[in-house]
């Protein structure tokens, strides 16, 4: 248990270490997103997580309850078949935090930013074993429990999105036009553990610039020309995906991803950031 709960404690670390660009005004792209999709429950309280409800294989939508504290991020991390916790987060803990070395072990299948109060975000569910953390919580090792997703009989499959943005190496896909109100799907089709944060901006030029601030690694005085700052998806692994009715204001918006590379250098650096207008 000792082992596990450092493990746990250096993923926590990675994913929020790799997120914060700086304190300007964050908000959460997590947002009510209403299906008949069967429903994964996550209740967090700054200390504890507890999960219910189907925990059976296919589309699900997690309902997020938050309480006691500010904000949670409900993170899965799905084992591979014969390994452990302990064994994946042993590999995260010699390696720095780099979240790519979870890869032999299992997948970050899933994390999103759930407000006080309720949430839903919808995802895909394979059967097996799972690890479910509050990755915001604050505390030095972060509240998890671990869960079994079980083979159902016919999964259900994600309503069709509106629009559709991936992740890739070393950039973004998909719909440059995204609607308020509009449920979006958000994978990782990269190899590597991507993010999918945002940056409000006042307009399309301010938007270039702050991408060339974020290439030369000047993130701070990137942070300054910033209206606004918030993620869609947290830390993926290669075939994560989730979606959910996202209600940004209208705007310029410049998407960006802050993990690391191996020497260093984060991902905006090699170019992996792109900019998109939210429209009514």
């Amino acid at each position: 248990m000792k082992r596990l709960a450092l493990l746990v404690f250096a993923l926590a670390v990675a994913a929020a270490a790799s997120a914060v660009l700086l304190a300007v005004g964050a908000t959460t792209g997590a947002s009510a997103a209403p299906s008949a999709l069967p429903t994964l429950t996550i209740a967090m309280n700054g200390t504890t997580v507890t999960v219910g409800g189907t925990l059976q294989s296919g589309a699900v939508s997690v309902v997020s309850t938050v309480t006691g504290e500010a904000q949670g991020e409900p993170t899965l991390f799905a084992l591979k078949s014969g390994a452990t916790a302990a064994e994946a987060f042993a590999a995260l803990a010699a390696h720095h935090g780099d979240l790519n070395y979870l890869d032999p072990y299992g997948a970050l299948t899933f994390d999103a930013y759930a407000p006080k109060g309720t949430s839903s975000v919808q995802t895909v569910l394979m059967p097996g074993n799972y690890v479910a953390l509050d990755t915001a919580s604050g505390s030095a090792t972060p509240p998890y429990t671990q869960f079994t997703v079980t083979a159902a009989a016919q999964p259900a499959t994600l309503p069709a999105p509106g629009g559709t943005i991936w992740a890739i190496e070393f950039g973004f896909r998909g719909s440059a036009k995204l609607h308020d109100g509009e449920l979006v799907r958000f994978k990782n089709a990269g190899f590597l553990v991507h993010m999918i944060d945002w940056i409000g901006v006042k307009n399309l030029a301010t938007a270039n610039r702050v991408k060339a601030l974020l290439r030369a690694g000047k993130d701070n005085q990137a942070g300054r020309l910033a209206s606004g700052f918030g993620t869609f998806a947290g830390p993926l692994s290669r075939g994560g995906l989730q979606q959910l009715v996202i209600h940004e204001k209208p705007g310029v918006y410049v998407l960006a991803c802050f993990m690391n590379t191996q020497d260093g250098r984060e991902h905006t650096q090699l170019g992996m950031e792109r900019t998109i207008r939210i429209v009514k």
